[in-house]
């Protein structure tokens, strides 16, 4: 796309929105602190580095599709993430799961994993100016196979997890320490029933226990955030979660951690938008998992859809931009993966910009004088302007591929690189 055309479309943008009350310029400035984490496991499919020609399995994690060219390598890895970063506007961290350490070959148990096989990872992320974000790797393992893992009445297992958990926070806080910014480290188990279960509160018991035992050591806030994340219900375990969002809810505000929302971990017709601000009400920071569920916690690339426009909506409007880390957890392997990358960043950051273009002090004024129909009348309104335009001037003054110019560059790594693979 031609320069002078995205320079006077932005022009014609910015006067559109400054009758509405609206700098874009401040705007742009905002959306550049807005940092997307994004997720190293679309690269490969969930397989991970633990043993070569690894794949996912058990844990109600799934990945479908087989198009070529997934990461086998981590150096395969680090050129893929090079890649989508460099197609990418704004500013990125990399979230790294516990199965992608470098372990020279070696079969290194999860309750072993040190700092040592992730300083590969911290070097390259302080190469980049990046930070890092972490999560413990509570599935594909023999002793997740029943389905329970912290919350297991197996005190072998349950204590094993404990341990991995507890080493992942070191790690953790490790990475924030050296990358002078706070890892966020997220704990997802994939405990819970297929069939109706009678004893949930023992299990949840058992949950409480682990993670107060895996809390009890403390780290600085400026080098980790602690974080938990719910889910509804997963391949294997149907009727029943361990780490219901209930759960979770009530251990964040008691312990004063952060909760993840992952928009695919809820029921469809449930707005996670809806839930920020009142989460916002009693715990200081909060966690975002982006994704897009097709019927159920499929995990599709994020689209720039009504569910992802309400959560960033919510956001701005509460003034919480600085108390939300954004990360991004899909993974299909059923197109380019390098493309759902820049797609899913796109899309996220598009309706941050369009949350951000909102006249929101015009508009609560029309709310709180009942002035409802002008309310709905702007936010009509606001459909039609060009926060496209203001996009495509965003990436231009990020240097990077402007519209659909980014497919030719995805399509010639394609056939130079992932192809031969």
């Amino acid at each position: 796309m031609k320069k002078k055309f995205i320079e006077k479309s932005y022009e014609l943008a910015k006067e559109q929105y400054a009758e509405l009350g609206v700098d874009t310029d401040k705007v742009l400035a905002e959306l550049d602190n807005i940092n997307i984490s994004l997720h190293c496991w679309q690269t490969d499919d969930v397989g991970g580095f633990e043993k070569a020609g690894a794949v996912l399995g058990g844990g109600g994690i799934q990945a479908t599709g087989n198009f070529p060219g997934k990461a086998k390598t981590i150096e395969q890895m680090r050129d893929d993430l090079d890649k989508v970063m460099s197609l990418l506007p704004g500013k990125q961290r990399l979230n790294l799961h516990a199965i992608y350490g470098e372990f020279g070959g070696k079969l290194i148990d999860r309750d072993q994993i040190e700092v040592k096989h992730f300083q590969g990872w911290i070097n390259w992320a302080k190469k980049r100016g990046i930070g890092l974000d972490f999560n413990c790797t509570c599935f594909s393992h023999p002793f997740a196979d029943d389905g329970f893992t912290l919350s297991s009445k197996n005190e072998k297992i349950r204590k094993f997890w404990v341990e991995h958990t507890k080493r992942c926070r070191a790690i953790s806080a490790e990475m924030g320490k050296q990358l002078g910014t706070p890892t966020v480290h997220n704990i997802w188990i994939p405990d819970g029933m297929k069939d109706t279960p009678v004893d949930r509160n023992t299990l949840r018991k058992q949950l409480k226990k682990s993670l107060d035992e895996i809390f009890s050591v403390k780290y600085p806030k400026k080098y980790i955030k602690d974080s938990v994340e719910s889910k509804l219900f997963g391949i294997g375990s149907e009727s029943m979660v361990v780490g219901s969002h209930d759960f979770y809810v009530g251990y964040a505000i008691q312990n004063n951690t952060m909760i993840t929302l992952d928009n695919g971990h809820f029921h469809p017709t449930e707005q996670v938008g809806d839930k920020i601000s009142s989460i916002l009400n009693f715990v200081d920071e909060i966690l975002l998992h982006l994704t897009r569920g097709v019927r159920w916690d499929s995990d599709h690339v994020v689209t720039f859809n009504d569910e992802l426009l309400l959560i960033t909506q919510e956001i701005v409007r509460c003034k919480a931009l600085n108390r939300v880390n954004v990360g991004l957890d899909f993974f299909d392997a059923s197109l380019n993966r390098i493309g759902a990358y820049v797609i899913g960043t796109r899309s996220a950051q598009m309706a941050f910009l369009y949350a951000l273009l909102e006249p929101h002090k015009t508009l609560v004024k029309f709310e709180e004088q009942g002035k409802n129909f002008e309310r709905l009348a702007f936010l009509e309104l606001l459909k039609t302007k060009p926060f496209g335009a203001v996009y495509d001037y965003y990436c231009l003054k990020n240097n990077v591929p402007v519209g659909l110019d980014y497919i030719e560059d995805i399509l010639k790594y394609e056939k130079e690189v992932l192809l031969k693979r």
